[in-house]
C-alpha cells in the first residue's frame, strides 16, 4: 500500500496508523481583514511589549470594544502570544472584550460612580433613573471613583465628566453627543514662564545649582512622599542616586483612592510646575527616561499634560530626557507602586513581592524614582521660597503643608492647602465654611477608603503622618470625607468594602477571597463582630501588597467606634 494514502504501514504496529495530513494551522486564525484594519489604526507606532495597553485603548476607542479579531490581529502584529494578550485585555474594567458573535457594546458608555462620595449625593437613585431610558445606543454602568468627589454624584458620559449630576444634564450630553472631555482653564507654557517658571530648571542646566544643593533642600525641607507612604525626598532621591545607570523615574498618577481629587486638581491647573517639578528630580538624580501614568478616569489631565510635555520637549527644556505619557485602564491596583510598574511594562497591574524594592528593581528592571503628583508639585515652591518656609508651616508639632481633599457633608467641599497637622475639627471650621445645612458632624475620614473612620469626639487629632495609627487610622493621600448624623456608618463601611472586593487583583487569596467575605458578612442584619475580626486579622498579615492590608480599616473602625451600628 501506498505510505501517502494514509493506510497502516508494513512496519507499523496494527491500530497505530498514521493521521491524515493537519490542512490548517493550529489556533485562531488572524483574519486577513483584522490585521489590515490593526495595522492602519497602529500607522507608524513602535510594536513593543510595553504598549500593548496604550494600543488596547486604541481599539477600544475606535471600536468601542475589543472583538476576538482584533486581538487576534494586535498578538500577530506585535508577535506577543495571544493568551497574553487576553490576559492583559481582561484584567483592566476600561477594556470591554467581546467574544465571536457577540454584538459590540454601544457607541456611548455612561458611567454612574457608585464609591462613598458620590453615593451620599444619592447615585444609587441617579444610576436607577439613567438606566434603560437613554436609548439604544447607550449603556448606562456603574463605576467607582472618577476623582470629583467633591462634586458628587459625578456621571462620565463617554469620556466627558459631569459633575452635580442630574439625569436632565446626563441626558442632554448624550443627545449634544457631548463624549469628548472639557479642558479646563490652566496656566499655559507662555504664562507659566512669564511668572518665572522654568527659571530653577534652567539654573540647574546652566550649573547655577548642584544637585547636591537641592537634595539638600528637599531634606531640610521635610518634604515626604505624599501619595500615602510619606517616604522622606530627599532621602529617596540620594538613594537612587546610589544606585547604578540607567535609572528611570515612574511618576504616579493613578489617584484612584475614594475622596481623592488633589492630583487632577494640580494637573489641570498648573502642568507646568508639575513638570518642572519632574524635571528637576531627573536632573538632580541623573534620570534620561521619565513615565508619567495618569488613570483612564482623568481623561482632560491627560490631554493637558500631553500637549503640556510637547511643548516642553520642543523647547529643548527637557534637555534631550525622554518623557513619556502612558494611560492607565480602570484599575485601583494600579496606585500600588509596583502594580503601576506592572502596568507601565503592558502587564497585568499585579504587585510585586518585595524585596527587592523599586529603588534596586523598578521598571524594566532598572532603579526607579517613584513620586506621586503632588510631591513633585512642591518642588519649585520649596527651592524658590527656601526649605525653611516649607518646614515652618504646620500645626501642632507638624512641618509642612498638605493639600487635603475634603467631600462629604461640609459647606464648601474642594481641595483645601492647609498646615499639615492640621485638625478636622480647624479644617471644617476654617477652610470649609462649617458643615452643610442640617447636618451635624458624626464622623470622619482622615485618609479615603483605606484610612478608616474615626468618631467625631476624635476631631482633635492631627491630621498627619503618624498620629493617626494608634487610632486604628491613617493620613495616607489626605483624602477627608466628612460624614454627619444623616449618614450610616454600617452602610458606608459596606460600600468601601464592595469597592475593595471589586478592585482586588486576585493575585492573592488573603485579599481576593476576603474581600468578598466580608461583603457577605457585612450583608447580613446582624454582623459577627468575632469571625470579621479574625478575617480582618489574616487579610492584613497574609495579604501582598496595601489592598488587602488596609481593606477592613473600615470595618474595625465601625467594630470600635460604632458598636451601636453593627447590631
Amino acid at each position: 500500500m501506498d505510505h501517502g494514502s494514509g493506510g497502516p504501514r508494513a512496519d507499523r504496529p496494527e491500530g497505530c496508523e498514521s493521521r491524515e495530513p493537519r490542512t490548517e494551522a493550529r489556533g485562531r486564525q488572524v483574519e486577513p481583514a483584522a490585521l489590515a484594519e490593526i495595522r492602519a489604526l497602529l500607522g507608524g507606532r513602535p510594536r513593543r511589549r510595553d504598549l500593548l495597553i496604550e494600543h488596547l485603548h486604541l481599539i477600544q476607542d475606535a471600536w468601542h470594544g475589543l472583538s476576538a479579531r482584533h486581538l487576534a490581529a494586535l498578538a500577530k502584529e506585535m508577535r506577543l502570544p495571544l493568551a497574553l494578550v487576553w490576559e492583559v485585555a481582561s484584567f483592566y474594567a476600561h477594556f470591554d472584550l467581546v467574544p465571536d458573535g457577540a454584538p459590540m457594546p454601544p457607541p456611548v458608555t455612561v458611567r454612574v460612580c457608585d464609591s462613598v462620595g458620590c453615593a451620599m449625593q444619592g447615585a444609587e437613585a441617579l444610576h436607577a433613573e439613567l438606566d434603560g431610558t437613554l436609548g439604544a445606543g447607550v449603556r448606562v454602568v456603574k463605576a467607582p471613583c472618577m476623582g470629583r468627589c467633591d462634586h458628587g454624584p459625578v456621571v462620565e458620559v463617554g469620556h466627558n465628566h459631569i459633575g452635580d449630576a442630574n439625569a436632565a444634564l446626563v441626558r442632554s450630553a448624550v443627545e449634544r453627543c457631548q463624549l469628548q472631555p472639557v479642558i479646563p482653564p490652566h496656566l499655559d507654557f507662555a504664562d507659566y514662564n512669564a511668572a518665572g517658571g522654568y527659571s530653577l530648571l534652567r539654573d540647574c542646566l546652566a550649573g547655577r545649582r548642584s544637585p547636591e544643593q537641592v537634595m539638600n533642600a528637599m531634606s531640610e525641607s521635610g518634604l515626604r512622599g505624599l501619595g500615602g507612604a510619606g517616604f522622606p525626598v530627599g532621602q529617596k532621591w540620594r538613594l537612587l542616586s546610589a544606585k547604578s545607570a540607567p535609572r528611570m523615574l515612574a511618576v504616579n498618577g493613578d489617584e484612584g483612592e475614594p475622596g481623592t481629587f488633589k492630583d487632577r486638581s494640580y494637573i489641570e491647573s498648573d502642568p507646568h510646575r508639575i513638570i518642572e517639578g519632574i524635571l528637576i528630580a531627573a536632573w538632580a538624580v541623573e534620570i534620561e527616561t521619565i513615565v508619567i501614568y495618569v488613570r483612564d478616569e482623568y481623561p482632560a489631565a491627560r490631554e493637558i499634560l500631553s500637549r503640556a510635555i510637547a511643548t516642553v520637549s520642543a523647547s529643548g527644556l527637557a534637555h534631550g530626557r525622554d518623557i513619556q505619557l502612558r494611560r492607565g485602564a480602570g484599575a485601583y491596583i494600579c496606585g500600588e507602586e509596583s502594580a503601576m510598574l506592572e502596568s507601565i511594562e503592558g502587564k497585568r497591574g499585579l504587585p510585586r513581592h518585595k524585596p527587592p524594592y523599586p529603588s534596586e528593581v523598578g521598571l524594566f528592571g532598572r532603579p526607579t524614582l517613584i513620586h506621586n503628583i503632588e510631591t513633585l508639585h512642591w518642588v519649585r515652591d520649596i527651592l524658590e521660597r527656601g526649605p525653611g518656609w516649607f518646614s515652618s508651616q504646620g500645626r501642632n508639632g507638624r512641618r509642612g503643608l498638605r493639600s487635603y481633599s475634603v467631600s462629604g457633608r461640609v459647606r464648601n467641599p474642594g481641595v483645601k492647602l492647609a498646615p499639615a497637622g492640621i485638625t478636622v475639627r480647624e479644617l471644617i471650621d476654617e477652610f470649609c465654611g462649617g458643615m452643610a445645612p442640617g447636618h451635624s458632624f458624626r464622623a470622619y475620614l482622615p485618609g479615603g477608603a483605606s484610612g478608616g473612620i474615626l468618631p467625631a469626639r476624635l476631631d482633635n487629632l492631627p491630621l498627619d503622618f503618624g498620629t493617626l495609627e494608634a487610632y486604628g487610622s491613617f493620613i495616607g493621600s489626605a483624602a477627608v470625607v466628612v460624614l454627619s448624623d444623616q449618614d450610616d456608618v454600617r452602610v458606608i463601611a459596606r460600600n468601601l468594602m464592595r469597592f475593595f472586593a471589586d478592585e482586588s487583583c486576585g493575585q492573592c487569596s488573603p485579599c481576593r477571597v476576603g474581600t468578598q467575605k466580608a461583603v457577605e458578612l457585612m450583608e447580613r442584619p446582624v454582623w459577627d463582630e468575632v469571625l470579621l475580626t479574625q478575617l480582618s486579622e489574616a487579610m492584613r498579615d497574609a495579604s501582598i501588597c496595601g489592598l488587602g492590608q488596609a481593606a477592613t480599616n473600615p470595618l474595625l473602625s465601625v467594630l470600635k467606634y460604632f458598636p451601636e451600628g453593627v447590631k
